[in-house]
């Protein structure tokens, strides 16, 4: 079964046509990329998943739920993100923090909930960094500092 799905994605910018009827099934438990040379899309098809753009034309589902019309952080609570390729980490902050500052924004814990340490932040919070450490633990990395 599809976990995300392109249905006929069209991108239109003015009078350029970016992306043309793209049809993409992504299986759970796969890994896929997109490949192509400068130009061809591949950057305005993540925008499109992460809802950084409105396409044109088609759907994107993503288990069961249609995310076309939803905001950039809607989508990413949904589950679905990005990284850029120039990542810019915080070279102050350990290997772990930076990691655990990516799952800040989809976090049900809010801001003053943190500032008050209210135990459903705390819990959050406990959430975050066990998330966090096991992918490190695995790397036999994480208290590091990145300077």
């Amino acid at each position: 079964m599809a976990v995300l799905q392109l249905e006929e994605i069209t991108m239109e910018f003015g009078g350029l046509r970016a992306l043309d009827l793209v049809d993409i099934k992504v299986e759970e438990q796969q890994i896929y990329g997109i490949i192509g040379p400068n130009g061809a899309g591949k950057t305005t098809l993540f925008n499109i998943i992460t809802g950084i753009y409105l396409p044109t034309g088609g759907r994107v589902v993503f288990k069961d739920c249609l995310l076309n019309k939803m905001h950039p952080w809607d989508v990413a609570r949904q589950g679905i993100g990005r990284t850029f390729q120039n990542i810019r980490l915080f070279n102050k902050l350990s290997i772990l923090d930076n990691v655990r500052l990516g799952s800040h924004g989809v976090s049900k814990s809010g801001f003053f909930g943190s500032m008050m340490g209210l135990p459903c932040s705390c819990r959050a919070e406990r959430i975050i960094m066990e998330k966090a450490q096991h992918p490190l633990e695995q790397l036999g990395t994480g208290s590091e500092k990145l300077e």
